[in-house]
């Protein structure tokens, strides 16, 4: 049996905003694909170096906010320029998750506002509730594995169509010489 591929994910957000900080595996089927999905929860109380540590080891990150929580919601654009930053030159693979959704008798943060946040990041965006599992959760990890797997299937085409161009050079160069 082929083993599957494996897809590792991090959640990121303020401490509070309704996150444990545990490491979990799920396997998903994701367009005919086993995955096997490696998530680490992050508790938003990390030190710089084990933050920027968690920030190197994923692949895809799940950016929540508390939607009772304006400044939990502040947070996320740094958060996301620090990210992009860490995994240069491409800009990290993200979605947007404003959490809480079942005390939105106390909402700080609209759903609009999390659009507006989620279209200037280029990313997806849920709102839900960890806590009564309301929305759509399970969604959300399938979006973001299937964005990382895309993402790797096209840097793979990438790399190997510059090899290839490259030994193209090569091969053009050496038979320059010959002929000359």
């Amino acid at each position: 049996m082929a083993k599957s591929a494996e897809v590792k994910l991090a959640v990121f957000g303020r401490a509070g905003v309704g996150k444990s900080e545990s490491t979990y595996q799920h396997q998903a089927t994701i367009d005919d694909e086993t995955i096997s999905m490696e998530i680490l929860d992050t508790a938003g109380q990390e030190d710089g170096a084990q933050r920027e540590g968690h920030m190197r080891w994923g692949e895809g990150f799940v950016l929540v906010y508390d939607i009772t929580d304006r400044g939990s919601f502040e947070d996320v654009l740094p958060l996301k320029n620090v990210l992009d930053e860490i995994k240069k030159p491409k800009p990290a693979t993200v979605v947007l998750v404003g959490n809480k959704a079942d005390l939105a008798h106390s909402r700080q943060v609209s759903a609009e506002e999390g659009r507006r946040l989620a279209a200037q990041l280029a990313c997806g965006f849920y709102e839900c509730s960890a806590c009564t599992g309301q929305g759509r959760i399970a969604e959300l990890f399938l979006e973001l594995g299937r964005e990382v797997r895309r993402r790797r299937l096209v840097q793979g085409k990438a790399r190997r169509r510059s090899s290839t161009t490259q030994v193209k050079q090569a091969l053009n160069k050496m038979l320059t010489k010959i002929s000359s």
